[in-house]
């Protein structure tokens, strides 16, 4: 840190600059001015923390520096410096805030001190204002996770309770609200940025997500994200709030192509871009998008400079391709399915759309808007379960692989078993490590909590997990009851206090959690067939 002493006697601030051991305070330049006017060129020109100044000066008050300073420099700590006890200076060096107020001549350790406190308090405010920006940044790296997990979970389906899905939106600070007119932006990276390794990839992404909100800032409210199959989306709402704004989309066109050319120009890369007909949020987002990723995998990937929207074409990002898809969606959905774990009903559920496909007559273009249906199905579980697609299947979204899979519908069947079996296998492993795990919890905290009101609710609402719940796994995994074995490590500890310490019987009760002494008493004696007083007058064998 840097000091400057200001004093119109130029001997007083010579004198303290060599005096004082000033890197043992940790000060690396110790800057002298002989006015309040130098003091101010020097504020200026250097950094400085501290500022040790006399009260009075010709033109230019030490309280007059203060007051300047504390304007126009706030980081900076002021100690006054003065020949004068007058009270009327401490009053006004209180009222500026200054750290201190020293009295000449000059103690060197007082001035130590009161420079050490002054610096003291720098480091302080440095720390904690660092610990805030850690917090920020933390804050807004888990709102970035929880945006994007959200966004996912609406483009593959979830039904979200609109309260709930207005809450969020509200806590995650995205600025979309409900039932208003929407528009879906699907962004493709041209070949530079996808030759690029994906931390470096995640960066253009973010960068290009900056771009878009900047340029649609004066017209839209803009919400952008990752996608669930590997690319950009950006959900668009107008903020005048007209019938339909997206009626007229003259507008939205040239900014679309004003943030085409505002990546190019600034991350040196081109963007392909789809954008959807208006539609209504959050309803129609899912179908939306699985209509887009149709569009796109029909258009191809050749053209990685194209905008296209949806009016110019039919409005093919509107509908599904083929209403079978549909039946996926029929109470009980495949998703809700997937979700309860009901996994031979999942296989029937695919086998009897299969089914129906041997009696119609389909194209390519409906077999992929199938194979969207089945595989956004299969990814939102995964999601959930902390796993991306490609850990299923390694060939997971090569567009070739895709294209094998959808060429007939006994190739897309045998694709869409294929993957159940290994997510129901995936599933059944992980559920198996997370009973493991929940029962080596509950067990420590019976250990470490032997009483002090611990109950299998208690325990239960510890692990996020229903009392009944709980209870069945626990007996499933061990073949104990959880309140038997509560009891039974109370008895234990209950036991050993008896035999090991001097304490008395209702001590004993206390510290095991129970209320009443002659309550736990009949309990031991259903243990152990006889109550703590015969326990110890045994001698405890």
């Amino acid at each position: 840190m840097n000091i400057l002493l200001v004093d119109d006697e130029s001997y007083v601030t010579e004198s303290l600059y060599q005096t004082i051991p000033w890197r043992e305070l940790d000060i690396e330049e110790v800057y002298q001015a002989s006015s309040a006017l130098e003091a101010i060129d020097l504020l200026e020109e250097e950094d400085i923390d501290v500022v040790v100044t006399d009260v009075r000066m010709p033109v230019m008050t030490g309280l007059e520096l203060m007051e300047t300073i504390t304007e126009r420099w706030t980081h900076i700590r002021c100690i006054l410096l003065t020949g004068y006890s007058d009270f009327e200076y401490a009053k006004q060096a209180i009222r500026l805030q200054a750290s201190d107020y020293i009295l000449k001549p000059v103690d060197d350790d007082e001035f130590i001190r009161s420079v050490s406190s002054a610096l003291a308090s720098i480091k302080e405010e440095r720390k904690e204002l660092g610990q805030y920006h850690q917090l920020m940044y933390s804050r807004k790296s888990d709102l970035g996770i929880l945006r994007n997990s959200l966004m996912h979970d609406l483009l593959l389906g979830r039904e979200i309770p609109r309260p709930s899905l207005e809450h969020k939106l509200h806590e995650y600070e995205i600025p979309l609200r409900t039932d208003r007119w929407t528009v879906m932006l699907l962004i493709q990276l041209g070949q530079k940025f996808t030759r690029m390794d994906d931390h470096s990839v995640s960066l253009m992404e973010y960068a290009i997500g900056n771009i878009a909100e900047e340029v649609f800032a004066e017209l839209l409210h803009v919400w952008s994200s990752k996608t669930p199959h590997n690319g950009l989306i950006l959900l668009a709402q107008y903020k005048a709030e007209e019938m339909n704004p997206f009626a007229d989309s003259r507008a939205l066109k040239q900014y679309v192509y004003q943030f085409q050319q505002d990546v190019d120009s600034y991350l040196k890369g081109s963007i392909s871009v789809l954008v959807s007909a208006s539609f209504d949020f959050p309803e129609e987002l899912a179908s939306v998008y699985r209509s887009g990723l149709s569009s796109l995998y029909l258009w191809g990937n050749g053209d990685h400079e194209a905008i296209r929207f949806a009016e110019d074409h039919d409005g093919r990002l509107r509908e599904p391709v083929w209403d079978v898809t549909q039946a996926f969606a029929k109470p009980p959905s495949l998703l809700h399915l997937l979700e309860t774990r009901q996994w031979d009903a999942a296989r029937d559920k695919i086998e009897q759309v299969f089914a129906e496909l041997e009696t119609a007559f389909i194209g390519q273009t409906a077999l992929y808007e199938i194979f969207l249906s089945v595989a956004n199905a299969f990814m939102y579980l995964a999601h959930k379960q902390g796993h991306y697609v490609h850990q299923l299947d390694q060939a997971g979204w090569d567009p070739l692989y895709i294209q094998q899979v959808v060429q007939s519908a006994a190739k897309l069947r045998s694709w869409s078993l294929d993957m159940l079996n290994k997510l129901h296998d995936i599933s059944s492993e992980q559920e198996i490590t997370s009973k493991s795990h929940i029962i080596k919890q509950v067990q420590e905290m019976v250990t470490a909590d032997s009483g002090h009101d611990l109950s299998v609710k208690t325990i239960a609402d510890r692990v996020f997990l229903h009392p009944v719940y709980l209870s069945k796994i626990y007996k499933s995994e061990t073949g104990e009851g959880l309140g038997d074995y509560i009891i039974r490590k109370r008895m234990e500890r209950a036991l050993y206090l008896l035999k090991h310490t001097n304490k008395k019987i209702y001590e004993i009760t206390a510290e095991l959690g129970y209320q009443n002494p002659q309550y736990f008493s009949k309990m031991f004696r259903k243990h152990y067939g006889m109550t703590p007083n015969e326990y110890r007058d045994q001698g405890c064998c």
